[in-house]
């Protein structure tokens, strides 16, 4: 192959992306199944100390 023909492959490397992506969608819904709840608790807390204050 020469530089022109390496030039213009534009397959890359799709199924790497693809796993990526597969990937760092699970995790996210893995940490949101578990910090989820507890995000919620903390963020509740916080408006009821805010709203506590009338």
């Amino acid at each position: 192959m020469n530089w022109r023909e390496l030039s213009t492959d534009e397959r890359g490397d799709v199924p790497g992306w693809v796993l990526i992506t597969l990937m760092t969608a699970g995790l996210v819904i893995i940490i949101w199944g578990l910090a989820g709840p507890a995000l919620s608790e903390v963020f509740q807390q916080a408006i009821d100390r805010v709203t506590g204050f009338e």
